[in-house]
């Protein structure tokens, strides 16, 4: 990868997205092998500091760093010194003194990622800066993710219908998935109740609709987004009841898309609001390919960041 640090896609390229998914095609071989490892980045080192909870995302970029032979360590707020006011700045420069070359950061500010890249090299430590999540900004790697999924199931992207729905104002699940999907041709829906889309959706090259059951119409992929109530700081629905009958995808819903078409969800599921059981679990969910593709894409990331002409 031509880049330091993986903040969002917003600044990156068609070119760059098809590198890092083709990159994380050949890494899905390595865990098909019955031992998973390789040694791209044995001697280099990654540290997660999570200031929010994380399962998928947290996990699996520590399967992908060790499945790569990089060593790694461990942060969360309440284990660490943040916890009795340590800075982020501070907490960074500590862990890179101690070594650490490249950080995968989950914070509830947006921008927190782009605050923690400019340390680098600033303070006379060059370390990388991975963004995994930053308040209501981006996901760089959920995006990149679910194009993989997209691509493996649909082969081209460019040309398919897919809609995206709930709670788009909150998700940086979304923003990273409307930058990635544009960027690679998709005819992109997006739906919601007025008050959980972002206007400034509005300028981009998409449509946006209220209309649950036409925004599915046809469609090649549904993807069904999480309400962030940790985000909500005022009243955005009537209730959650009301969402659910309005907007959760069941499967008399999804019988409007098209027959082939494939059910995604980044998670955590809210099962009953956002997604009925039977869909979450039947034959078009794809929810667990998505998580597999999660550990290749983030193994492709970080090798991409930390491997290069050296390896």
């Amino acid at each position: 990868m031509k880049r330091k640090h993986l903040l969002g896609l917003a600044d990156v390229s068609a070119t760059e997205i098809t590198q890092i998914l083709d990159t994380a095609e050949a890494m899905r071989e390595v865990l098909s092998r019955p031992i998973k490892k390789t040694p791209a980045l044995r001697g280099k080192s990654v540290c997660t500091l999570f200031f929010e909870p994380s399962t998928r995302t947290r996990a699996s970029f520590e399967m992908a760093a060790k499945t790569l032979s990089a060593d790694t360590s461990s942060l969360t707020v309440a284990t660490s010194s943040v916890s009795k006011g340590e800075t982020l700045k501070d907490t960074l420069l500590t862990m890179a003194a101690m070594g650490a070359g490249c950080f995968v950061i989950r914070h509830p500010s947006s921008g927190a990622c782009e605050l923690a890249a400019s340390f680098s090299q600033k303070f006379g430590y060059d370390f990388h800066i991975v963004n995994a999540g930053d308040g209501c900004h981006e996901h760089p790697t959920q995006g990149l993710l679910d194009l993989l999924t997209i691509r493996q199931h649909k082969g081209e992207i460019a040309g398919l219908k897919v809609t995206m729905i709930g709670d788009l104002l909150h998700s940086r699940v979304a923003r990273s998935n409307v930058h990635g999907l544009l960027k690679m041709g998709a005819d992109l829906t997006l739906c919601g109740p007025q008050t959980l889309l972002p206007p400034e959706f509005g300028l981009l090259d998409l449509k946006m609709t209220h209309d649950c059951d036409e925004a599915i119409e046809g469609a090649d992929v549904v993807m069904t987004l999480r309400l962030q109530n940790e985000r909500m700081n005022g009243v955005f629905l009537p209730s959650v009841r009301e969402f659910a009958a309005l907007y959760g995808i069941n499967a008399r819903r999804l019988k409007r898309a098209k027959s082939d078409a494939i059910l995604m969800h980044p998670g955590p599921i809210n099962r009953g609001v956002e997604i009925s059981d039977d869909v979450a679990d039947g034959g078009q969910s794809v929810i667990l390919n998505q998580v597999t593709n999660g550990v290749a894409v983030r193994m492709a990331v970080l090798y991409g960041l930390l491997g290069g002409e050296e390896n």
